[in-house]
């Protein structure tokens, strides 16, 4: 059962998404008073399905961005990325993207599926923010377009690193309650892997 649920948690963050039930992780905010951005630019606020979430990481924040920043090693620290590759070189910059994927368990509405999800970087200020789009497909499940935003903030006793991400599309919006829950699930798993990594030999 927890790999079926930590499958479902990264199934999405875009990146990108799902269906299941009707309760919110329980760090869901319901509405927050401004939007994170990055260089001026958010998610996009019109947008149904959003989640927005926050951790404290005791790691250096270049440890932290590097992690981040460096996608083709995701999947030596977050089991549900399956796969993860540049399709460009050097630094991640505006303009960068890449392909990742990930395993979508099947839901009430959806098959199991492994989501294709090919992101480009919009907006990068080194060690301090990041903000990237893209859609995600697979079989018999699909959005249209997830935006990401990240902050990274050096505070007392470490990192205080923030995210928020929306997703669009006739399928998910279908059912927002319980795309926003999986949409959470993502946002909360990735966070746990990143401070966990982050955390650890420092």
């Amino acid at each position: 059962m927890k790999s079926l649920y930590r499958t479902a948690a990264l199934a999405l963050p875009l990146a990108i998404g799902l269906l299941g039930g009707a309760v919110a992780p329980a760090h869901a905010t319901t509405a927050s008073p401004t939007p994170l951005s990055c260089q001026g630019k958010t998610i996009d606020t019109k947008a149904p399905i959003h989640y927005r979430t926050e951790a404290l990481i005791k790691a250096p924040l270049s440890k932290i961005w590097r992690l981040q920043t460096d996608v083709e090693r995701w999947p030596s620290w977050q089991e549900p990325v399956l796969s993860s590759e540049r399709l460009d070189h050097g630094p991640l910059r505006k303009n960068s993207r890449f392909h990742w994927t990930t395993p979508a368990p099947a839901t009430a509405t959806t098959p199991a599926t492994t989501l294709s999800i090919t992101s480009t970087v919009h907006q990068i200020q080194r060690g301090k923010c990041l903000r990237w789009s893209g859609p995600a497909a697979g079989e018999g499940l699909g959005i249209d377009n997830g935006i990401h935003v990240w902050n990274f903030t050096e505070v007392k006793g470490g990192v205080l690193v923030r995210t928020e991400e929306n997703w669009s599309g006739a399928q998910v919006e279908a059912d927002v309650p319980t795309a926003t829950k999986f949409l959470g699930w993502g946002l909360e798993a990735w966070l746990k892997d990143l401070k966990a990594t982050a955390e650890s030999h420092c």
